[in-house]
């Protein structure tokens, strides 16, 4: 395999995963098991007059580890 195919195959395959993601986001207002996303205890919602303040936390930490978990098994199978 050349060295440009090692490198192309694996952002291709980041590229749908990035695209798969942000379809889901996009959708995740019609979707029922979506809908908890973003309204998870630990986040921070403060509204007052005419400021509002949103910081997800909870949903950051879960986004989080389930992307570390994805690529830990990515990599686990393309290291095989």
């Amino acid at each position: 395999m050349g060295e440009w195919q090692t490198l192309g195959r694996p952002l291709i395959l980041i590229g749908i995963g990035i695209a798969v993601i942000g379809l889901l986001l996009s959708i995740a207002d019609k979707l029922p098991a979506l809908n908890w996303l973003g309204k998870l205890p630990g986040d921070i919602s403060i509204k007052r007059d005419d400021v509002s303040f949103y910081f997800p936390i909870a949903t950051s930490l879960l986004v989080s580890l389930v992307l570390s978990l994805l690529v830990a098994i990515f990599s686990w199978l393309f290291r095989r």
